[in-house]
């Protein structure tokens, strides 16, 4: 029995008693009690039923490989070289870093429902609940050179930001990795995260890892934990497939990244600026030990956010450097 396969049982949201299970998965009732505790540590909200079981406290929809290939239109299954759809992983970015090692990783995607060490940017942690986000890696090989990659985490941001229009949000972009949501009123708080590693040179062949991670449940106990303003998709576009939201954002990336090489980040710019969250608004940029004052402009054609500080435009070129909301 796995954490899994006990998910998938209690999906339907529906009350389930402890001996129902327990035959499901050829166990005993005791080693279903030991899963469900384990459950509970891991952020998953379970509701005990006297004298009829155990439910989730919300419904989830499990990720399957099988349906999200079905929804990818041609052009993306033609660029999709391998879908993994894994129940946990510690890495599904280091997942595909590995798979490039084995001479493979090229157009191929990992879906995890657990990550146990997944990374962020600026070495933060970034872990949710079995099944309440969308935690996906794709891996693409540049033949041009780390050089070719100016902009590629922002060129995400707007393929991102695309589909979930196409589902009714309105997201905003913060740079240089970030996706934010309006939940309620004006407050923006971080829906999803994007990591790319690469490895390679400047001159010759380098493989990309792109990692992003999204929010679509959080308890009131998940955000409390978090030391920033967050957002969840479902509080405001409840009854989304999770399968069909996956296979637009899989779809939407591979396309993106055919393109990429050829026409650079120029492409996206217009877009990204036009969803840019803080756009002739007052920031504190932070580098380091060093934190400023500067009123935030557009972005350039390599991805570069342009501010204007002490009356001096200057370039922020991406590095450990973060932009936030001065108030």
């Amino acid at each position: 029995m796995t954490i899994g396969n006990l998910m998938r049982l209690l999906s339907d949201g529906e009350v389930h008693s402890g001996e129902q299970l327990g035959e499901a998965l050829g166990v005993s009732r005791a080693a279903v009690w030991k899963q469900l505790k384990k459950l509970e540590a891991l952020g998953v909200e379970l509701v005990a039923v006297k004298g009829r079981g155990y439910r989730l406290a919300q419904r989830l929809e499990p990720l399957e490989g099988a349906r999200i290939v079905e929804r990818l239109p041609a052009q993306a299954r033609h660029l999709l070289t391998r879908l993994f759809v894994e129940d946990q992983l510690p890495s599904s970015n280091e997942y595909l870093r590995q798979r490039f090692s084995q001479a493979a990783g090229h157009g191929e995607v990992c879906l995890v429902e657990l990550q146990t060490a997944g990374r962020g940017r600026r070495g933060r942690v970034w872990t949710t609940p079995w099944g309440q986000s969308l935690m996906m890696s794709l891996g693409w090989r540049f033949e041009s050179g780390v050089t070719a990659l100016e902009g590629l985490s922002l060129a995400v941001g707007v393929v991102v930001s695309q589909v979930l229009e196409q589902h009714g949000a309105a997201p905003r972009l913060k740079w240089p990795n970030d996706i934010l949501l309006a939940e309620t009123g004006d407050e923006l708080g971080k829906l999803a995260g994007i990591l790319i590693e690469v490895t390679g040179d400047a001159a010759g062949p380098c493989e990309v890892v792109i990692g992003m991670g999204m929010n679509l449940s959080l308890s009131e106990s998940q955000r409390a934990a978090i030391d920033q303003p967050v957002a969840a998709l479902f509080d405001v576009h409840a009854g989304l497939s999770r399968n069909q939201l996956a296979a637009d954002m899989v779809a939407g990336l591979l396309t993106m990244l055919a393109e990429f090489e050829q026409v650079g980040f120029a492409a996206w710019r217009d877009g990204w600026n036009a969803r840019h969250a803080y756009a002739g608004l007052p920031v504190c940029i932070i580098q380091g030990e060093r934190a400023s004052d500067a009123i935030a402009g557009d972005v350039d054609e390599s991805g570069n956010l342009w501010v204007t500080e002490n009356g001096h435009s200057r370039r922020l070129a991406g590095g450990e450097i973060s932009v936030r909301r001065r108030l």
